[in-house]
């Protein structure tokens, strides 16, 4: 038996309840792992509440990301032994004592690198690499503007985009948040909720408009940058944290010529496995050099799940926050 996290009903965080459950059995292509941290994010409180687009059958185990200690794997596994130090992910799960994943989802964590920090590389710095990489493949100099950018993914993208020499514009919806995305690179900050978003993004790009559009959010955001993208730019819509999806008169990228790329990570990682597995060697490697610097925020035991996911949906974190599981 094993400590988990429920969901019995798409009712939300409230309704989920800790108790106890069979230890799952691997597979013969999966790995089980002790988990000892379990990153939240704001999917798995989609998820749990019935509105995202994936409804795992109830009762399940909410939680995509993981690090711990393989403690035992399938017949067909031949990359990971028993003891092996990893991080390891898939579309629920992870808040829990033990998890189960692909060995197609699982990777190596680097000497050094400890286990909340590690159980963030995967969906948020995996969806960030995916978009400004393989999506937009931004350029060092080109001028990125990236919203909701205090949140997991979007402060991955703030570091990843400095890791590559972009210009950025971080977007956050209060001036508390500011701070963090400086300290991550951003060189300019607008505080959507207070100032001119328009008449901003004009001032700071001399009236051109941003080549890179990276968006967590949404809604009026989105539809405000269709008019402020440059010539030959890419919009990458990510996610929807407002709860509205815009529309876009086509006309607008025609005119300037500009992409809207979808940047669907777990899609693609679930299509691309082993695409995805490079791509998460290198960001550990990243990572333990010290080039980019995933930031816990909150570090919560696993009996204060409810606490971490409401700073989640409540839009409180800054960085991701994450849950101790031994």
């Amino acid at each position: 038996m094993m400590r988990a996290v429920i969901c019995n009903t798409f009712d939300g965080v409230d309704s989920l309840v800790l108790g106890t459950m069979d230890s799952p059995k691997p597979r013969p292509h999966q790995v089980l792992v002790d988990v000892h941290a379990a990153s939240i994010s704001f999917m798995d409180c989609l998820m749990v509440a019935g509105k995202y687009q994936l409804r795992p059958q109830t009762p399940f185990v909410p939680g995509t990301d993981a690090a711990g200690v393989v403690a035992e794997v399938g017949s067909e596994v031949t990359r990971f032994k028993p003891g092996d130090r990893v991080i390891c992910g898939g579309w629920s799960g992870c808040y829990a004592e033990r998890v189960v994943a692909s060995q197609d989802a699982t990777v190596l964590l680097p000497d050094g690198v400890d286990f909340e920090t590690g159980s963030i590389v995967r969906h948020c710095y995996g969806t960030a690499r995916y978009a400004l990489l393989d999506c937009a493949r931004l350029q060092a100099g080109e001028v990125i503007f990236i919203s909701g950018a205090a949140g997991g993914v979007g402060l991955a993208a703030v570091d990843l985009a400095r890791h590559l020499g972009a210009t950025i514009i971080a977007g956050v919806g209060t001036p508390d948040k500011a701070a963090i995305t400086r300290a991550h690179g951003a060189q300019e900050v607008i505080v959507y909720g207070s100032e001119d978003l328009r008449q901003r993004i004009k001032d700071i790009t001399g009236g051109k408009g941003v080549d890179v559009f990276f968006d967590n959010v949404g809604g009026e955001i989105f539809s405000t940058m269709t008019r402020l993208m440059n010539w030959g730019g890419r919009m990458l819509p990510v996610g929807f944290t407002s709860g509205e999806i815009a529309s876009v008169p086509m006309n607008l990228p025609l005119l300037k010529n500009y992409s809207i790329v979808g940047s669907y990570w777990g899609a693609w990682a679930e299509r691309f496995p082993q695409a995805s597995l490079d791509a998460d060697a290198q960001l550990l490697a990243w990572v333990a050099q010290g080039s980019i610097k995933p930031h816990v925020s909150t570090s919560l035991p696993l009996e204060e799940f409810r606490t971490g996911m409401h700073k989640v949906t409540q839009r409180l974190a800054q960085g991701r926050t994450v849950l101790r599981v031994r």
